[in-house]
């Protein structure tokens, strides 16, 4: 860049800066979640949702699941009144929506340790959570590169002022600086000290879930934790039609333990499902109820979320590709199934097979997110930050991500056809040919008749040009960093975090001479 573009460039920065500045300064007075009053899009009839159930537990009776290295859970499926045979389970047919209609919450509030920013899962409600599981991050200066632990708490910070994601998410990325048998204490720990939004646990082993449970309590109180919902934590099958030991496992510890988990199959349509949407939606259905019916024989009226994340895959070199018709289908169908089996939804995001946050990343993005608002999901994971189809998560994208979800509630709120919404008087009372300008009902909304993007540029060209001809990456490159200058902790009880520390110490010496032993 020339001397005179860094100048112009600095100038330009130094203006989106205090614009991000004044954005965190406000951030505390926005809703916690977002409640929908426009209706869920349905592209399937309620006739063709029926013969997706039924196939769905045909498959459930024929064909069953396969578990993986954990007899446990075959007895708690054979005492819960599914058929086992080796180690393949098979359902009666209707066994699984029984369990999960009976007993399981259509709708629960995840406690935050910052009580106001609680969120309500499930019903008319939204809420959005970052990107999940990247084992690399991107910048625009350092480009790709292994995500270490400051990565993960730069992501926690960020997300915490941020005014549009409402719940702090889990892996945001996975720390690889960190050892693999510790990094969940770290990890969960960050979300507890840096934020005090809602948060998810630990499932890449049942030790670490049960590990995250006990640091729930240092957190929040034994009794607490008893009696309310503080953790939801994201279970994925392996799809086709088998469970391990690991997701399992950990679905079963926080079941014990009464709080929320996730039961998410991950479908890559064409490689581990059909390539057509009915197809992928009955296995999808067919699979998420058999981890939803496994809580409720651990513990009736454990809390369930029937997650959905199915992608296609280009014919071509099996490679997963985002943004496109198939999936969008599956969501809108996977949805409506959720809504008639009366549980909370998940799925969507901000997706994108891009590499760095382009126009590809932009229009994948965007036609990922549409269907999620329009679909009715009630839990958005991967809602800001998605790159390289997971693989990644982005700095920029994740600002740029985050600004879009601003727009969320103006879309979901749907048509105002209150007196202010139909404004009958201001047109009656306007002289033909007269334009809008000066009328008192504009003068009286102006401020929040539009949704306006923090990050676009709608100035005029010489404007733009003047303020260092900036493009949004290099603005969102600002935003961020100014965001995470200004960062400070929520302020938490001195004598829980020296706890959480301790308890935190115990486990990695404890953890390190298991490791010595093996």
């Amino acid at each position: 860049m020339s001397d005179r573009g860094e100048r112009q460039g600095r100038r330009g920065g130094g203006r989106v800066a205090r614009r991000a500045a004044r954005e965190a300064a406000t951030e505390m007075g926005r809703a916690p979640f977002l409640t929908r009053s426009l209706a869920p899009y349905e592209v399937i009839s309620e006739e063709g949702l029926a013969t997706i159930e039924a196939n769905a537990d045909t498959i459930l009776e024929r064909v069953g699941v396969e578990i993986v290295d954990y007899p446990e859970a075959l007895d708690i499926f054979r005492e819960g009144g599914a058929e086992v045979e080796g180690t393949r389970v098979r359902f009666p047919r209707g066994l699984c929506r029984s369990l999960i209609t009976q007993h399981a919450p259509s709708s629960f509030s995840q406690l935050a340790r910052n009580e106001s920013r609680s969120v309500t899962i499930g019903g008319p409600h939204l809420v959005f959570a970052p990107v999940y599981g990247a084992p690399f991050v991107r910048d625009l200066e350092g480009g790709r590169r292994y995500a270490t632990y400051e990565d993960f708490e730069n992501l926690v910070k960020l997300t915490y002022l941020s005014p549009n994601l409402h719940h702090s998410g889990g892996t945001v990325c996975e720390p690889v600086d960190v050892p693999v048998e510790e990094r969940h204490l770290d990890m969960v720990y960050a979300h507890m000290r840096l934020s005090d939004k809602p948060f998810m646990g630990s499932v890449t082993n049942p030790d670490r879930a049960r590990d995250t449970v006990d640091m729930a309590r240092i957190l929040f109180g034994p009794a607490t934790v008893e009696s309310r919902i503080v953790l939801l934590s994201l279970i994925n099958a392996n799809s086709p039609l088998s469970w391990d030991s690991a997701m399992l496992g950990s679905a079963r510890a926080y079941a014990e333990a009464g709080q929320a988990v996730i039961i998410t199959p991950f479908i890559l349509a064409g490689a581990m499902s059909p390539v057509t949407p009915a197809a992928t939606a009955t296995q999808t259905l067919a699979e998420a109820m058999t981890g939803m019916a496994f809580c409720q024989m651990v513990r009736p009226g454990a809390p369930v979320v029937f997650g959905s994340f199915a992608s296609s895959i280009s014919m071509q070199s099996g490679a997963p590709t985002f943004g496109t018709p198939e999936p969008a289908l599956v969501l809108f169908t996977v949805a409506a199934l959720a809504r008639r089996l009366g549980v909370p939804f998940r799925s969507g995001g901000t997706l994108t097979a891009a590499k760095v946050p382009d126009a590809q990343a932009a229009y994948e993005a965007a036609l990922t997110l549409y269907p999620t608002l329009l679909g009715g999901v009630n839990f958005v994971l991967h809602a800001a930050g998605w790159l390289e189809g997971g693989l990644v998560a982005g700095y920029e994208k994740f600002v740029l991500d985050d600004d879009q979800l601003g727009a969320a509630q103006s879309l979901l709120s749907g048509v105002d056809l209150s007196v202010n919404g139909l404004a009958l008087d201001a047109i009656v009372g306007n002289t033909p040919g007269k334009h809008y300008l000066d009328s008192p009902h504009t003068l009286k909304n102006y401020t929040t008749a539009f949704w306006v993007s923090s990050l676009a540029s709608n100035s005029s060209f010489e404007q733009w040009r003047d303020e260092g001809s900036l493009d949004a990456v290099t603005r969102a490159n600002t935003v961020w960093k100014a965001r995470l200058a200004g960062y400070e902790p929520p302020p938490i009880d001195d004598a829980v975090d020296a706890e959480l520390k301790e308890f935190i110490g115990r486990r990695r010496s404890e953890i390190a001479a298991e490791r010595d032993l093996a």
